[in-house]
């Protein structure tokens, strides 16, 4: 009994340890905007991890695509014990539960899920690509993980989030949206 004890023990110790950190941004332009927000976090607080905290949501222009609606953009920093891949699988399980449909690249969607970071992780593969390959270069990222992690060191570029902010080229406004 005392090695069954110390063995659940260990493996709920080992599986504490194991909590991995990500930073999502969540975006949406068609339909109830705030409530597909709103709709998105709450399905990852029930099927992927905990929300550890929140930004405020910002509305922006659409990134390098014209005759489309705003976007509200808003980033989560979650702890979840789901790989990388069961993460992206995760999101887009979500993504498609919650009616997105893919069309067009870069086009309208009702709800968006990007994993910008998971860990310190460096990960580039022809699914995923961990930290998110465009997110140094959109100010609708940057912006809202800005609030929350102004000094976490993007783990490819060695720049903060407050750096990266700084130094971009991006002229797309972000502004905080009046909820």
């Amino acid at each position: 009994i005392i090695n069954s004890l110390f063995f659940l023990s260990y493996y709920f110790w080992l599986n504490l340890i194991r909590m991995n950190v990500a930073y999502l941004q969540l975006g949406s332009n068609i339909g109830d905007r705030l409530k597909e927000l709103s709709s998105a976090v709450n399905c990852i607080k029930d099927e992927i991890g905990n929300v550890l905290s929140v930004s405020k949501i910002y509305q922006s222009t659409p990134w390098r695509v014209e005759g489309q609606e705003n976007y509200l953009n808003q980033i989560i920093k979650i702890e979840t014990n789901l790989s990388s891949n069961e993460l992206l699988k995760g999101v887009l399980l979500i993504e498609n539960n919650l009616g997105r449909i893919r069309i067009e690249k870069w086009g309208e969607r009702l709800i968006d899920i990007d994993i910008i970071f998971y860990n310190d992780d460096i990960i580039e593969t022809i699914d995923l690509c961990i930290p998110h390959k465009h997110m140094h270069e959109r100010n609708f990222v940057l912006v809202p993980l800005n609030e929350l992690a102004p000094l976490y060191v993007h783990p490819k570029y060695k720049r903060t989030v407050n750096q990266l902010l700084n130094e971009t080229k991006d002229n797309e406004q972000v502004i905080l949206y009046d909820v």
